[in-house]
């Protein structure tokens, strides 16, 4: 019988078990996968910066490569003034992109895919951005409720819409990385489940999409984390020029 694809995305305790106030803090596969890809990155971008070559190794060109398209990304969309954030934007880019790609190793855990660790990456970006904008525009923020151009008949109605869709920016934003990674992570299993019931002679063919759709899932994975990052730059635009 073939394996539950589902189980891939189980939680499970490292440890002694952890409570704080009816809270519970144990120690996960979940949290080990974090602190392991937070420490690939501490040594990914220590080797790559270590040594600023004019002819640059491999690892210091993959890092500038990844430098410079988050400067890019941010100057884009959100201007000169989103540059003090850059820290922030491509901390939140690199470890997104790398729990998605150390998810795709076998018998790894996808972060990613759980809705729990999306949503507050999405809330905390959500209240910070919001913050912001208030802190910099203090009431007038309110003003990108009201677009301008609007005949006065339809502001009551387009206000409420715009207000919807501004309080489900966390949940659009945390659903579709999360989906993506579980649904992608799904299929492969599933893929790979027929290849062993059917066996290498009649499995060539689920062997094949497994092959082809693991390539795409590499895509996705990273084309998720640059979703994330520039709606990210997009939410603090608003923050910061108020332009609606």
């Amino acid at each position: 019988m073939a394996a539950n694809p589902m189980h891939q995305f189980n939680v499970h305790k490292i440890g002694p078990e952890i409570k704080i106030g009816g809270i519970d803090l144990s120690f996960t596969n979940a949290s080990l996968f974090m602190l392991f890809s937070a420490a690939l990155i501490l040594i990914f971008l220590l080797f790559g910066t270590k040594e600023k070559k004019i002819v640059p190794s491999k690892i210091q060109l993959i890092s500038e490569m990844l430098y410079n398209f988050v400067a890019k990304m941010i100057s884009d969309t959100a201007g000169k003034k989103a540059k003090p954030y850059f820290s922030f934007i491509f901390s939140l880019f690199i470890f997104i992109l790398f729990c998605n790609m150390i998810g795709m190793l076998p018998y790894s855990f996808t972060v990613t895919s759980h809705i729990i660790v999306t949503l507050a990456f999405a809330v905390f970006i959500f209240v910070g951005v919001t913050i912001l904008g208030f802190v910099i525009h203090g009431f007038k923020y309110l003003k990108i409720f009201v677009p301008s151009g609007v005949p006065a008949v339809l502001l009551p109605i387009i206000m409420v819409i715009e207000i919807i869709s501004y309080l489900s920016r966390p949940i659009s934003l945390s659903v579709r990385l999360f989906a993506n990674m579980m649904a992608g992570h799904t299929m492969l299993k599933v893929f790979g489940g027929f290849v062993i019931s059917l066996g290498l002679v009649a499995g060539w063919l689920p062997l094949t999409f497994s092959i082809a759709l693991t390539g795409l899932e590499i895509l996705v994975a990273f084309l998720q984390a640059y979703v994330f990052a520039i709606l990210t730059c997009i939410y603090l635009n608003d923050a910061l020029n108020l332009h609606h």
